[in-house]
């Protein structure tokens, strides 16, 4: 079965190019079934590019999907068109009162150096928080949103690293029967991009948390609560495989020396075209997520959600 989004979103192209099953508003309507309802708040600038990678992961299922995008107020992008946040995204004051989700995938946002007190929808944040733990049946928090959620939900304060982490590094699964982990192998890679890390000792020591995997360099990569409602990822699952090499040539531009990324360009030449070796667990996490912390664990009716 498919993701239904909207028509016209420019996701529609790329996936149907890549031989992704995706269905449009239009053709979903004469469907007889109760699909999962999934929104993504998109906090990231180049809000179409992440569109394409998050919806690439959600379509890897045979459940079908229905998807919504959330923005938190009515801030003008720098990177997206206003005509495209406008024809496709939702503000979160307009659905927070009409509708629950079975799932909700909260991204990153390039705030790693910003105490969270002085990124400046904050309040509106911490709101979404809490409103997702009654709204929502699982909540998927990204890179910079995952250290934001455990600092919020738990305490855990992240620290600032000496040197960013970037790069494509190996990480232990630690819980094989999992259901989040099901089906991976004993090591994987992923790609990370990021300033913060919550120290693992605190996480693992926390008694309403099970860190799953790690990696030697970056510590935790993935964490859930224990009630399976909350997850937490501090890597980039959903990057392209070119996505750390525009951030390198990003940062190259605007003069800023950047590191090259670990274990990501071949022979470590930026000139030659990484190769996304992270694809495949990437699938299955998102898949599995889909199918056990939602789908089979979500009530029919929605609406019991907030009761």
């Amino acid at each position: 079965m498919p993701i239904k989004i909207p028509d016209l979103l420019p996701a529609i192209k790329v996936l149907t190019e890549e031989n992704i099953f995706v269905m449009s508003d239009s053709r979903a309507s004469s469907q007889d079934i109760r699909p999962l309802e999934v929104a993504i708040l998109n906090l990231m600038p180049n809000k179409i590019e992440t569109e394409v990678q998050l919806m690439r992961l959600l379509a890897n299922t045979p459940l079908q999907v229905n998807i919504d995008l959330l923005r938190i107020d009515m801030h003008v992008s720098k990177n997206t068109p206003e005509s495209h946040m406008s024809a496709f995204y939702h503000l979160f004051d307009d659905i927070k009162g009409q509708k629950n989700y079975d799932g909700l995938i909260i991204t990153g946002a390039p705030l790693g150096l910003i105490e969270y007190t002085d990124v400046k929808y904050w309040d509106k944040m911490t709101e979404i928080m809490d409103w997702a733990r009654k709204h929502v049946q699982s909540t998927i928090y990204l890179c910079w949103a995952a250290h934001a959620a455990l600092y919020h939900h738990y305490g855990l304060k992240r620290r600032i690293r000496e040197h960013k982490i970037s790069g494509v590094f190996t990480h232990k699964t630690l819980e094989a029967l999992e259901p989040l982990t099901q089906g991976f192998d004993d090591y994987f890679s992923m790609p990370h991009s990021r300033y913060a890390e919550v120290p693992l000792e605190k996480l693992v020591a926390h008694p309403e948390l099970n860190v799953l995997a790690t990696c030697e360099e970056g510590g935790a990569f993935l964490i859930a609560s224990k009630d399976r409602r909350s997850v937490f990822i501090t890597g980039h699952a959903e990057y392209n495989a070119t996505t750390l090499s525009d951030e390198y040539w990003r940062d190259v531009k605007n003069g800023l020396e950047p590191a090259l990324p670990e274990n990501y360009f071949p022979a470590n030449n930026p000139d030659k075209e990484p190769p996304n070796v992270w694809r495949s667990h990437g699938n299955l996490l998102f898949c599995n997520w889909l199918n056990h912390y939602v789908y089979q664990a979500t009530p029919f009716d929605l609406s019991q959600l907030s009761k």
